[in-house]
C-alpha cells in the first residue's frame, strides 16, 4: 500500500492541490495532473477508477484528507470533501470499469519521458533503398 506508482503520485499531488474544493470532477483532477505532468495529448482522457481508489485511501490514511467516490449517471467519478473517506460500491463499480473499457485513461505509460526511462520516439531520417544487387550492407 505504501508503494504508489507514477501516476498515482500524481493524482494524490493534483488531490492535495484542488483540497480546498468540496467538489471535485474527474475532468478537473484528470486536467490538473495533465497540466502537473505537462502531457500534450490526452485531453478527454479520464481518471482510471483502480488508481483513484488506492489514491483516496492513501490520503485518508497519511494526510487526513477523505474523499467520497460518487458516481454520475454518465459514468463520470466526482470526488467529494467528507469526513470519512469512502469508495464505490459494487454495482457503481462494476458499472464504471465496464465504461472505461471505451474512454481513454491516463496511464504511467503517459508519463514516461527521456529522465524517466521511456523511449523518445525516432525520428527517421535517411531512407536507404535496397539494392539487391549489394544485399552484403544490410546485413
Amino acid at each position: 500500500m505504501n508503494e504508489l506508482t507514477a501516476i498515482q503520485k500524481e493524482i494524490v499531488s493534483a488531490l492535495e492541490q484542488l483540497k480546498e474544493k468540496s467538489l471535485i470532477t474527474e475532468a478537473v483532477l484528470a486536467k490538473k495532473v495533465r497540466e502537473n505532468t505537462k502531457i500534450q495529448g490526452k485531453n478527454k482522457a479520464g481518471i482510471s477508477l483502480k488508481d483513484l481508489e488506492v489514491c483516496v485511501e492513501y490520503l485518508a490514511q497519511n494526510n487526513q484528507l477523505n474523499f467520497a467516490l460518487h458516481l454520475n449517471s454518465a459514468n463520470d467519478i466526482l470526488i467529494k470533501k467528507e469526513d470519512t473517506w469512502k469508495l464505490l460500491d459494487g454495482d457503481a463499480k462494476k458499472r464504471r470499469q465496464s465504461s472505461e473499457k471505451s474512454i481513454s485513461v491516463l496511464t504511467n505509460g503517459d508519463l514516461r519521458t527521456k529522465s524517466s526511462g521511456g523511449k523518445s520516439p525516432k525520428k527517421r531520417s535517411d531512407r536507404m533503398k535496397v539494392d539487391f544487387r549489394r544485399i552484403e550492407e544490410f546485413e
